[in-house]
């Protein structure tokens, strides 16, 4: 559905499997198999339920489910964004960081910062942008390099919850 398409919750509950799914695939990037979980505890009575419910799937789903979820995420101003490669979720929400605006000083710490943290994690780095400024970005990607993996697939999986409440606010109305 075209980000600029809203729906109603009540026409979200009243879908079959396939039109759920193909609703909400896009909503934890890359992993339709989120909203394949949510679609059995329909109806929804809120956006709030919805989006617990998904979470809640996330969080059911193990470490090898949750592993590829987070690396389903792109880097934030890498490589696939300079190709144009991202979701038009993900476009928009780097775009409104400004991301897409790094000067070439920025852009070479973010390359630095992904690749270190790729490489110490084995995931890339995952923030809800919303908010946050390219700055912001760059401290907190520093600051969370510092922490156990362990900690880090928890926040991972914590900023994608927030994202995902984001994209379900902007697609129902």
């Amino acid at each position: 559905m075209a980000a600029s398409a809203r729906m109603t919750l009540e026409h979200l509950n009243a879908l079959d499997r396939t039109a759920f799914v193909q609703a909400l695939g896009g909503i934890y990037e890359h992993s339709p198999w989120v909203a394949e979980a949510a679609w059995p505890r329909r109806p929804y009575a809120s956006l709030e339920a919805l989006h617990a419910a998904m979470d809640a799937a996330v969080a059911a789903a193990g470490s090898e489910a949750q592993l590829a979820l987070i690396r389903a995420h792109p880097e934030l101003a890498g490589k696939a964004a300079i190709r144009g490669e991202l979701t038009e979720a993900s476009t928009r929400e780097q775009r409104g960081a400004g991301l897409d605006q790094c000067s070439a000083a920025e852009y070479a710490r973010l390359t630095a910062l992904n690749a270190a943290y790729r490489e110490r994690f084995g995931f890339p780095f995952i923030v809800a942008v919303r908010g946050h400024t390219r700055q912001s970005i760059i401290d907190a990607m520093a600051e969370r390099l510092q922490h156990a993996r362990e900690a880090e697939i928890a926040e991972a999986l914590r900023q994608i919850g927030r994202i995902a409440a984001w994209r379900l606010a902007d697609l129902i109305g």
